[in-house]
């Protein structure tokens, strides 16, 4: 199934087929680079950028231009991936002639191949008028980090009744509303499950069980990048943190004690020419 440019209909197929999506995020240029020469099919531009890479203590605070920013530089870096650009807090909500613009300009300028934002039944029609014009959309449900407030936290969703059925139909509604493609994010196993079948669009999880169509997980925390918090969903492949330390604390000893640069990291000159500087 590989190809030269990732596109809906290649993840569609992937969920027909059995075939499991693979999505990690991504906010700069070298990250891009190595995730699409990996074969990552989608690379999702996340507003976790915002606590990840800007040092935020939350998703809240991230702008569009924060995030057009970033887009534009995942979106030099690729050639394969499927790009989504998150859409920030307040980029969506206001009103719908100004999800469009945002999202518009997620494409247009970003670099973009979609747009992702959060919420289910509740923001189905954003997610209607946006695909109307043209753009894909992703939708995401379960915890939904710019509500994390009103979620009382970073909590699992869908643990009862009442919550899991309301979470089946805010799936059934951003499919039926035209997203391409829903994230869950902390919700049970079971119930990702029953929603993966429910739906016809892909499917991607993070802390939603093997079920899903997919899986994504933020790139930091795959390679052990983030020590701030490492949540109970991930897996890190590889601690990049320690290795970077004790290169860069190698780096700091070889320089104060004059071990670098040496002979072969320099460039030269003539000693005579040198001398010929000095007399002048």
């Amino acid at each position: 199934m590989d190809q030269e440019k990732v596109t809906i209909s290649y993840l569609m197929e992937k969920k027909r087929m059995g075939k499991k999506i693979t999505m990690v995020t991504a906010y700069d240029y070298p990250s891009a680079r190595l995730l699409d020469e990996a074969g990552i099919d989608v690379l999702l531009v996340g507003d976790s950028v915002g606590m990840v890479v800007l040092g935020y203590d939350s998703t809240i605070p991230v702008t569009m231009d924060e995030m057009i920013h970033h887009c534009k530089a995942v979106s030099r870096g690729t050639k394969r991936a499927f790009i989504i650009g998150d859409m920030p807090f307040l980029s969506y909500q206001v009103s719908i002639e100004k999800a469009i613009e945002n999202a518009g300009r997620f494409i247009k300028k970003g670099g973009c191949d979609a747009v992702k934002l959060e919420g289910g039944s509740e923001v189905a029609h954003i997610v209607k008028a946006i695909t109307d014009m043209g753009i894909p959309v992703c939708g995401h449900i379960g915890l939904t980090p710019q509500r994390a407030t009103m979620l009382s936290g970073y909590r699992v969703q869908g643990k009862d009744i009442e919550t899991a059925k309301a979470l089946i139909r805010s799936a059934k509604d951003l499919e039926k509303a035209g997203a391409f493609m829903i994230v869950m994010e902390c919700i049970p196993d079971l119930l990702a499950k029953i929603i993966t079948e429910e739906v016809q669009v892909p499917t991607v999880g993070i802390g939603a069980g093997p079920y899903c169509d997919g899986q994504v997980l933020v790139y930091h925390d795959i390679l052990g990048l983030f020590e701030r918090f490492v949540p109970k969903f991930v897996k890190q492949y590889i601690n990049l943190s320690s290795q970077i330390k004790e290169a860069v604390s190698k780096f700091k000893e070889e320089v104060e004690s004059g071990d670098f640069p040496k002979d072969e990291h320099s460039f030269h000159m003539d000693p005579e020419e040198a001398k010929k500087l000095i007399e002048d």
